[in-house]
């Protein structure tokens, strides 16, 4: 075990109780736990792009987010299997009920990883280590998953711990020995350092979370602004006040789907789009919301992203009207891929209200409409989307459609 490890004291100084459990590359360990004859072996998930790599691909160089044609090019033993989306839905739901039955403060971040605040809980279930302990174990053994945990005093901290310790590991960071453990890692380790901001920092020397933390945060500030300067100065001394944050209703609803290196027509593009905003809608729908914001993710074929935002007139969870500003946004951004390409593409709604309230402010909305696709989403709503499909979607294949969080 680490040397930051331990069986954690009573006091609540030196009892750590955020952890951050990560299950172990999700997709890949699902196909290779429904399918025996795929474990111990490389596994690719997605032929286009590849959406997941198990840790025997990763050892050839293999990541998330590859071309599929460079990702076979590194590993030509690896077996490349099409993504099953309700497969790691089911599993995801079955993991969360794990973190449900150990406490009651679940903060999830994605399909595959949430924090959970431990802490009060030693009475009834021991310390932080021992409760990661059968967590680990309880997931193990009721999903067949490897998960792995980091325990720390902060949500960042537990967060960097669970990095560290991966592939299915757990680590535990004293309190005391958080700037120990913190400062020698690498400036990437910091949540929110992507690639421009480490290609500044390493312009300048910086290379340690030890020698951010040396600099002045007003040096940093003027090195990358207000925000980031301010937000690095801060997790480089390990502050991260943060709570937990358990029965806040989600901010935003949202999928993507990875598009393939081939690159798509724009009837493909189209009906790529349609298959991801009748899925948002439908998910929002079911949950009662409302949207005013629509977000368009583009991801181009050298890797840059950019974002584009349109507020709508009302709060709505009309498809047809989301679809239509999420078409308008995509054309303003045809210029740009039709030079860079384009690899994945999402979308989120923000901006969320309960519908009921919104009611109360808007008596004739939607709800009232007897237009074809008001009924068409009644229809697939009520009996499955199997029951209608739009003719642009007949005989294409709609992709993957990726939840940004589990549903």
């Amino acid at each position: 075990m680490c040397e930051y490890c331990h069986v954690a004291e009573s006091s609540h100084t030196a009892d750590p109780g955020i952890l951050h459990a990560d299950l172990d590359a999700f997709y890949a360990s699902v196909e290779q736990r429904d399918h025996p004859w795929l474990r111990g072996r490389p596994v690719i998930v997605g032929a286009g792009v590849v959406l997941a790599a198990s840790y025997e691909a990763r050892a050839f160089g293999v990541r998330t987010a590859m071309g599929g044609r460079r990702a076979r090019a590194l590993c030509p033993e690896a077996v490349v299997v099409p993504p099953r989306m309700s497969a790691y839905s089911a599993a995801s739901k079955a993991v969360f009920a794990v973190f449900d039955d150990t406490t009651p403060l679940v903060e999830a971040l994605s399909i595959d990883e949430a924090f959970l605040d431990v802490r009060g809980l030693a009475t009834i279930a021991g310390s932080p280590h021992d409760i990661a302990v059968r967590l680990r174990g309880a997931v193990l053994e009721r999903v067949g998953l490897a998960i792995t945990v980091g325990v720390a005093r902060t949500k960042f901290l537990a967060k960097v711990a669970s990095g560290v310790a991966k592939p299915d590991g757990l680590l535990v960071v004293r309190t005391a020995d958080e700037l120990a453990f913190l400062h020698p890692l690498p400036v990437q380790k910091l949540w929110g350092v992507g690639q421009k901001t480490a290609d500044k920092l390493h312009e300048r020397g910086i290379h340690t979370v030890a020698e951010v933390a040396a600099l002045e945060e007003k040096s940093l500030v003027a090195m990358l602004g207000p925000a980031s300067g301010r937000h690095l100065h801060a997790l480089a001394h390990n502050r991260d006040p943060r709570p937990v944050v358990t029965g806040r209703r989600r901010r935003s609803i949202g999928a993507q789907s990875a598009l393939g290196q081939r690159g798509l027509r724009p009837d493909e593009l189209q009906a790529r789009l349609i298959g991801l905003v009748e899925r948002v809608c439908r998910r929002l729908r079911t949950a009662g919301r409302l949207c005013r914001t629509v977000v368009l993710r583009l991801r181009f074929g050298d890797f840059a992203r950019i974002t584009r935002s349109h507020t709508l007139p009302a709060a709505t969870d009309d498809t047809a009207t989301v679809l239509s500003a999420l078409r308008s946004l995509l054309r303003s951004c045809a210029p740009l891929i039709g030079e860079r390409g384009l690899t994945l593409v999402g979308v989120t709604l923000a901006n969320l209200d309960d519908a009921e309230a919104v009611q109360l402010e808007l008596p004739f909305t939607r709800r009232d409409s007897h237009d074809l696709d008001v009924a068409v989403d009644r229809v697939r709503d009520r009996y499955g989307t199997l029951s209608l499909t739009r003719g642009v979607l007949l005989g294409r294949d709609a992709g993957p459609s990726v939840p940004l969080l589990p549903d």
